[in-house]
């Protein structure tokens, strides 16, 4: 029963940030089940079913505010099918202590790619007019989907941010499109899984959990996106992530207590440093909008007197 509670936590948890973020439900969740001792494809693949339902449930909500542009769903979507498949069944075929040590090291790479991109990078709304073409989408959707079947989550940090970070689509487009192709995406590598482990050690109930922890999440995370600096938050879920996939790399690396020592205390710093640059970057966009938003008020003044 406490695991299950803890597992309805993990869920919970992994949607608030995906909620907040855009991204990390399947980092989240798959970290945790991995932590409490699943082991790594079933991990990966419990995430995944639990995923199809929030991911329909996101997708469903962008379509009805009109975030979704389809044609960069359906170039997305493809790709990432076939690289969601592929990176299932690897996972399925590796050794146990491997597949710990494989999935550990993605799931490290991406929580430190979004504890520097939340902490030090500029979070900035780069939009041209030029749309994403296939050369662009194609590549980005396989690895992506390669990423997170194979890893355990990456769908968001990969798709997401790439798309964002190239300007070739509005903000709110490149959420809901990337959330709309992760539905196919993820339901795809849960068939996959499916047929690979043949429910063999697969717990629904445990999947249950996750689903019944994001579904309570949702709501909450929907109310307070708009409370929670991203940068704070996004910076805090990287670090967890760091230092559990760290230190489940070590263990199965099985690296002296000395080594575990240095590299805790050198991770540590980091994740401090992190947030601390994250607190800083927050005050300074604080005060870069409120300049910005007296510069506006002054040019409406201006106008008003000059039509006076």
């Amino acid at each position: 029963m406490m695991t299950l509670l803890l597992v309805g936590l993990a869920g919970f948890l992994a949607q608030f940030v995906a909620g907040t973020l855009g991204m990390g439900y399947g980092m989240t969740s798959t970290t945790a089940l991995v932590a409490f001792g699943t082991a790594p494809a079933i991990a990966s693949a419990s995430a995944h079913f639990a995923q199809v339902g929030t991911s329909l449930a996101s997708g469903v909500s962008h379509w009805k505010f009109r975030n979704v542009d389809w044609r960069t769903v359906g170039i997305l979507a493809g790709p990432g099918v076939v690289g969601a498949v592929l990176g299932a069944l690897l996972l399925v075929s590796f050794s146990g202590d491997f597949a710990i040590a494989w999935m550990s090291v993605i799931l490290f790479a991406l929580g430190l790619y979004v504890l520097v991109r939340f902490a030090f990078l500029r979070l900035g709304k780069l939009i041209t007019d030029k749309r994403p073409g296939a050369r662009f989408l194609a590549p980005l959707g396989f690895v992506a989907g390669f990423v997170d079947a194979a890893g355990g989550g990456g769908w968001g940090p990969v798709a997401t941010t790439t798309l964002l970070s190239s300007g070739r689509l509005e903000p709110r487009k490149v959420v809901g499109s990337v959330q709309a192709a992760e539905f196919v995406v993820t339901l795809a590598a849960s068939l996959a899984f499916l047929a690979a482990l043949s429910l063999h050690g697969m717990n629904f109930a445990v999947v249950a959990g996750l689903l019944i922890g994001g579904v309570l999440a949702a709501p909450i995370g929907a109310v307070l996106v708009r409370r929670v600096p991203p940068r704070l938050l996004g910076a805090a879920a990287g670090g967890l992530i760091v230092l559990t996939n760290g230190w489940l790399l070590l263990s199965a690396l099985g690296a002296p207590v000395a080594v575990v020592v240095v590299a805790y205390a050198g991770l540590s710093a980091l994740i401090v440093a992190a947030l601390l640059a994250a607190v800083r970057s927050m005050r300074e966009e604080r005060r870069i909008n409120a300049l910005v938003g007296e510069d506006d008020d002054d040019s409406v003044a201006t106008e008003e007197r000059a039509r006076g």
